[in-house]
């Protein structure tokens, strides 16, 4: 049964408002003290009137899934404010080629309200930009008040006790943030996968156009004012304080200043401030999905201050520029700021379309760039000119075991066996007839010494004019096309040339372009911004293997040969990369040849065809499926 409440006050503890607050109500004759956290808690007023309905009207300590409460708005509807917004969805990662689903992840949606939440945003925090130099996270001992920035939970320094989450560096006191949590997961697959922030819009923008003159203000120009006005401001209000009393001190002046700031704020957009994916799932559409979610509790909830109704939404992000997820979101581009980082807007009813799209068909700079940020740059190269065609390829490889090289008592034991001197001769491919189409993806499979890595020994040898026995045939002839510019991944034997640089170094290098380079570095699963200034010997070998892969892709070749795909990756992990390296190499018209032992990965490379290479040439020529 509803009724109407009236808030006494909200009890909120800085330490730790960002997953526990309280907020006290009455009916004008009980009050109850209603559990939340306090980021929702510290939006309301004394006075302010509320809806509330109760499990037990009877008592008088709710707990947080006791209650119900909505919020009155003034198109007279009630806004739910309690319990908070949740929403699940399954996302799938579809077959370019057939449709099919090649992966599936079951999401749910909702905001960070637990201390646990903020742990594993600090995590994805530190994971993406944190350095020795740079903190994620205030930490607070609720003992001694001991304060302390770090990236890992410490140790209060005072009593020794492990310090309890305050605060992510870098938000405010307005910020929300709504997190995805992975369900159905595996043991070795993180639980949240990401998260997106969510702040009042900024409280001033001024734009650059691109002859460098500067237009303040201009969001008011474009839109109603009333749509980002009042914003959350606290830094006005301090200075206010400050030359009113100057006998307050600073962190008393800063407090009531974030206070009036919560108090004031009442907007009709929002600003998406931070977007982070685990870097593992990069790449796979989670980002623009995630933001999808966020626009619809925003939406829902008139999300962060929960009063007026939202029409837009806007976000300010300097890498819209080499990743699209916000535009595939339906972001669409209109301006710089004074600084140079683009801005983007989302419309959320049709008056704010309107208004996008009247400024995108009259402003002379709009009607060039059309609202679009992202451009890809990486080009292809040309595609091979013809076939490779392998005709009746002999190779065979002999070995001489000799027992002569061994200590005395080990001959003996081999002599028992009647092991003295042997020529071993093993035919790996015999008269093998084959043709590789252009831009055809082969996957090889066998067991191990089938032949996998010297048939593609032998396709380098013939593409690249290299010399040595290894990489001839014994008999027979690979006819390569006269465009053909290889490149090969034979671990131990042929990597690609990767000095001292930093790895986005090497790659801009390569390929001349810094979004070309960041779109081949999200493609082989290397997201994360902090490893792209790495060196070689600070890489995992997983890592270093997928940067060899982008090395590889770097040199614009149209014929790749790779040996032992994904070898040091987790299942998961390499069936992901698989499937956004075999995106690539099809919209590059690259023929590649890939041989792997892991089924998780030919299925996501979805290859036009699987050669299984055994006793002498090719038994068996399939689809994957």
């Amino acid at each position: 049964m509803q009724q109407v409440v009236w808030v006494t006050r909200s009890l909120v503890e800085r330490w730790r408002y960002r997953w526990y607050g309280r907020l006290v109500v009455t009916n004008g004759e009980d009050e109850r003290t209603l559990p939340m956290i306090g980021t929702v808690a510290q939006w309301f007023q004394p006075g302010e009137q509320l809806i509330a309905s109760f499990v037990d009207q009877t008592n008088d300590a709710p707990g947080f899934q006791d209650y119900a409460l909505w919020r009155p708005t003034e198109d007279g509807t009630l806004l739910p404010i309690w319990p908070l917004w949740q929403d699940e969805t399954t996302f799938e990662r579809r077959s370019p080629l057939t449709g099919e689903a090649l992966a599936s992840y079951r999401l749910r949606f909702r905001e960070a309200a637990r201390e646990s939440d903020f742990l594993a945003i600090v995590e994805l925090e530190q994971s993406h930009y944190a350095s020795e130099h740079e903190f994620v996270a205030r930490w607070t001992c609720p003992d001694d008040e001991t304060t302390i920035d770090a990236n890992t939970r410490p140790l209060c320094p005072v009593c020794r006790h492990p310090m309890r989450f305050s605060e992510v560096l870098g938000s405010t006191r307005a910020s929300r943030f709504l997190i995805a949590e992975l369900l159905d997961r595996e043991p070795y697959e993180p639980g949240i996968i990401g998260y997106v922030r969510i702040d009042p819009p900024l409280p001033i923008m001024h734009r650059r156009l691109p002859d460098g003159t500067l237009i303040r203000h201009i969001r008011r120009l474009v839109f109603p004012t009333d749509w980002f006005e009042p914003t959350y401001w606290p830094e006005r209000l301090y200075r206010d304080l400050r030359r009113q009393h100057p006998e307050l001190p600073p962190d008393v002046a800063w407090a009531t200043a974030e206070e009036h700031a919560l108090a004031e704020c009442n907007t009709r957009a929002a600003r998406i401030a931070r977007v982070v994916i685990h870097p593992d799932y990069r790449g796979e559409g989670l980002g623009h999905t995630l933001v999808s979610a966020a626009l619809r509790w925003v939406s829902e909830r008139h999300i962060p201050e929960m009063r007026r109704s939202k029409v837009i939404v806007e976000t300010v992000a300097m890498m819209a520029r080499y990743n699209p997820f916000f535009e595939r979101a339906g972001f669409r581009y209109l301006w710089d700021t004074a600084s140079g980082r683009p801005v983007l807007f989302r419309d959320l009813v049709p008056e704010a379309e309107a208004a996008l799209q009247r400024f995108l068909t009259t402003d002379p700079a709009a009607l060039h760039h059309r609202g679009r940020l992202y451009r890809p740059t990486l080009e292809p190269a040309d595609p091979l000119a013809g076939p490779i065609q392998l005709l009746h390829v002999r190779k065979a490889y002999r070995r001489s075991l000799d027992v002569a090289r061994l200590d005395p008592e080990l001959q003996a034991v081999l002599r028992a066996f009647g092991v003295e001197r042997r020529v071993v001769e093993t035919v790996v491919l015999r008269h093998l007839d084959l043709d590789i189409q252009p831009r055809e993806l082969v996957v090889l499979i066998g067991a191990s010494g089938a032949g996998k890595t010297t048939l593609l020994r032998l396709l380098w040898g013939a593409a690249s004019g290299q010399r040595g026995t290894r990489f001839r045939p014994d008999a027979g002839l690979i006819r390569m096309p006269q465009n053909v510019s290889p490149a090969a991944l034979l671990p131990g034997e042929l990597e690609p040339q990767w000095g001292r640089e930093p790895l986005l170094q090497r790659i801009v290098e390569a390929t001349g372009d810094v979004v070309a380079a960041m779109e081949l570095l999200n493609a082989v699963g290397l997201s994360d911004a902090v490893l792209w200034r790495a060196l070689p010997s600070e890489l995992s070998t997983g890592q270093r293997e997928r940067a060899r892969l982008a090395v590889l892709l770097a040199e614009r070749p149209n014929l790749v040969l790779i040996d032992e795909f994904a070898a040091h990756l987790d299942p998961a992990l390499a069936a992901r990369v698989a499937r956004k390296v075999a995106t690539l190499l099809r919209r590059l018209a690259i023929t590649a040849v890939i041989a792997t032992h892991r089924p998780e990965v030919v299925t996501a490379l979805e290859p036009d065809r699987v050669l299984v290479v055994g006793y002498g040439g090719i038994v068996q020529v399939g689809s994957p499926h």
